[in-house]
Parts: C-alpha cells; structure tokens; sequence
C-alpha cells in the first residue's frame, strides 16, 4: 500500500520527499508593488520546515493588471526577484521543493486596484472587463513565460500555472464566457491555446530540469468535466508538464455534470492514464485519513489548505500520529499568529465562515 510518506519523481525537475504538498492559498501578506514581505516569508518557510514535501506560494500575478487581491506576491517584474530568491532558498533550506504558482485574475481583477478596467476572453459588462485584442493575448503569453523565467532565475525549481477559479486561463477555457472569432476562441483546442502555449515556452526556456504543473477545474465556473478531462488528456500525451493539481471543492463528492453524476471527482481523474504526469488533488482534505485515501484511490499527492493554515507541521504530525486532524474550528487568533499568520492573513481567514475564533 502506498503511504503518504512515499518519495513522488518527476519527469522533470527534482522528486519530493513525501506526497504532501501546500495548497497555493491567497493571504494578502505582501507589499503593494508585489514584493515579498517578512510575513509571507514566515508563513511560506514554516510550511517548509512543518515537512511539506512541496511548498507552493499564494497566487503570484504575472502582469500588474493581473493583479486579483491586495497585498498579492509578484512576479511580473524583476524587481521582485530578490525577494523570490530569499523565499526559494528558504524553503529549500528544509528540503522542500519551492514552486510558485503563476496567475492572472483577467476579469476577476478590481479596478479600483489594477486602476483600469480588467481583461478577459471576452468582454463581461457585469464585471466592468473588456475582451483582450489578440496581441494582448499573444503578450499575455510571453509574461506568464518571462514570469517562470524570472521565478528560475530566483532559484524556484518549478512553477504552477493557474488555469482554475476563472482566473484568466480559464477564462479562456469557459465556453459559455468565451465567444472571441480568433484563434483563441471557438473549439476547445482554440480555448486552451493560451495554457498550451504556455506550457510548451516554459518548457522550451527553462529546460528539462525545470518542474511544470498546471491547476484545472473540472467544475463550476463554465467549466465542462469532459472539456477538463480531454485537457487533462493532452497535457499527458503531449509530455511538458509535470504534475496536474486538481482543485475538487470536496475530493469524494459525485460529479455535478449529468455525464459524471455517478462518479466521484477523484475517481475521473486518477483512473485517466497519466504516464509520468503525477496528479495532485484538493477540496476537504482535513485529515490524515482522508488524505491516504486520496492516495489509496490512486491520486499521488494531496494539496493540503486549510489544515496547513491551522496546523503548519500537519506531515510531521501525521508521520507521528496516522489518525491526525486539524485544528478545531474556530481557531482562536493567538493560535493562528503562533501559526505563523500574519494580523491581515488572519482577517482575511475571517472571511471563511466559522474559521476565526471571535474575539
């Protein structure tokens, strides 16, 4: 039987000590032009040092106007460069692969903080976004490319891209969202143009010893479980991706679309032929046990949240103790600042109901 403390390799890039990963999770903890802030050092190196096997960042917007929430890390200038480099080494300090997750909230952006309307696919008059011209979609392309380059240059041995959330890739996936006539739009090769040309630039600049994942939903927001799976499909064959993170909501529950309802969402994905592509996944992971069964059912990681916030050193508790939980909810504030969270990731945890211990 496979434990959570098996070694996972990579086609790519080096292996992970365990199958236990740190969900990329938004904490509002960095400086306003997008550089690294002490508490977000803190938060990210004591996941690190807690024995997560891969420590991922919080969103990390590679263009300004891709900006999705206030105090967002950057990576769309080299201005952030040293402070990404201090952030790599810290987390590979404790022998922990350090990956940033790559972002652009296209029509999800707040004016009032990028200061212009946002982008998207295709024009959203409820959101205030416009539809990108192509060359805005071609430029958008080359930045998630120079982002990953520059998060290499830091010292990062891989990089997540976001295409979850409808956040701007999969934006772009959303059939009902996009409606463009160019070669973006139309059939679902054309929709996942944009994350195939990213993924194949990074492979080809980086090279092959840099790690490659992609997060995908295969609900919600548009999104069609069989277009999901068929872009789970290529992202395989075609070989440049290292690891696909699948955000499930809630790993064991049945499929929303009728051709899936009698299925979990787990279960369609970890019985698709994957090849040397490792599949990591999320949604209600608060236990140790249900994390194994994650494994058991044939998932390779588990991508850990909420109980990574609650208790930073889960895998070490878990390699001591097979049965350990998270934290009880509500966490008292004190615990969460013991924790390594920050006063402003603390209120932003406020806004899950229940979370957040009232003072």
């Amino acid at each position: 039987m496979s434990s959570l403390f098996d070694t996972v390799t990579f086609a790519h890039g080096p292996s992970l000590k365990n199958r236990f990963m740190l969900a990329p999770l938004t904490n509002s903890q960095s400086a306003a032009d997008g550089v690294l802030s002490d508490e977000e050092y803190r938060w990210l190196t004591m996941r690190a040092e807690g024995g997560f096997g891969l420590t991922m960042t919080c969103a990390s917007h590679v263009q300004a106007v891709g900006q999705g929430f206030p105090g967002q890390l950057g990576c769309f200038d080299d201005m952030h460069i040293p402070g990404l480099a201090r952030l790599a080494e810290g987390i590979k300090q404790h022998d922990s692969l350090a990956i940033i997750q790559l972002h652009h909230a296209g029509r999800r952006s707040p004016k009032e903080l990028i200061g212009t309307d946002p982008v998207s696919s295709s024009a959203d008059e409820k959101m205030g976004a416009r539809a990108m011209t192509t060359a805005e979609v071609e430029q958008v392309i080359e930045d998630f490319i120079s982002a990953a380059i520059r998060a290499q240059k830091a010292g990062f041995q891989g990089v997540e891209l976001h295409g979850a959330h409808d956040y701007l890739i999969c934006q772009f996936l959303n059939e009902e969202l996009n409606k463009r006539r160019d070669k973006f739009g139309g059939t679902l090769e054309n929709r996942a143009r944009v994350l195939f040309n990213v993924v194949a630039g990074i492979r080809d600049c980086c090279g092959e010893d840099f790690h490659i994942a992609v997060r995908l939903s295969p609900e919600r927001f548009g999104m069609k479980t069989s277009d999901i799976v068929q872009v789970y499909k290529r992202l395989v064959k075609e070989g440049n991706v290292d690891m696909i993170d699948m955000s499930l909501w809630d790993c064991f529950k049945l499929g929303a679309d009728e051709d899936f309802a009698d299925r979990r969402l787990i279960d369609i994905f970890a019985n698709l032929e994957r090849g040397d592509v490792k599949l990591a996944v999320a949604g209600k992971l608060y236990s140790a046990e249900d994390m194994q069964k994650c494994i058991d059912a044939g998932a390779d990681m588990v991508a850990v949240g909420r109980a990574a916030v609650t208790n930073h050193d889960f895998p070490l508790q878990t390699r001591n103790n097979p049965k350990f939980v998270m934290r009880e909810l509500p966490v008292p504030r004190a615990t969460l600042r013991e924790e390594g969270l920050s006063d402003t990731f603390i209120t932003y945890m406020g806004n899950w109901p229940g979370f957040v211990e009232a003072e």
